[in-house]
C-alpha cells in the first residue's frame, strides 16, 4: 500500500486492484493489513470511476461537436 491517493493512470489502477483482490481471495492478507488494503482499494475504484466519467463527458462532448 505504499501509494497515496496520486493521479494514477487507470491501467495502473485497475492492476493494483487486482493485485489487493488475488491477495483477498487467496487468504495473504492478514487481519491487520485488511483495513487498510480495503481503504486503498476503495480509493482506487474512486479514481477509476473520476477517470471514466471524465472520459465519458469528452467523448460525448467530441461526438457532439461533430457534424455529419
Amino acid at each position: 500500500m505504499a501509494r497515496t491517493k496520486t493521479k494514477i493512470a487507470y491501467s495502473e489502477a485497475i492492476a493494483e486492484l487486482e493485485s489487493i483482490l488475488q491477495r483477498l481471495r487467496s487468504g495473504a492478507l492478514g487481519v491487520d493489513e485488511l483495513t487498510t488494503a480495503t481503504k486503498r482499494a476503495k480509493e482506487l475504484i474512486d479514481i477509476c470511476r473520476t477517470q471514466l466519467t471524465t472520459t465519458k463527458q469528452e467523448l460525448d462532448s467530441i461526438i457532439d461537436s461533430t457534424t455529419l
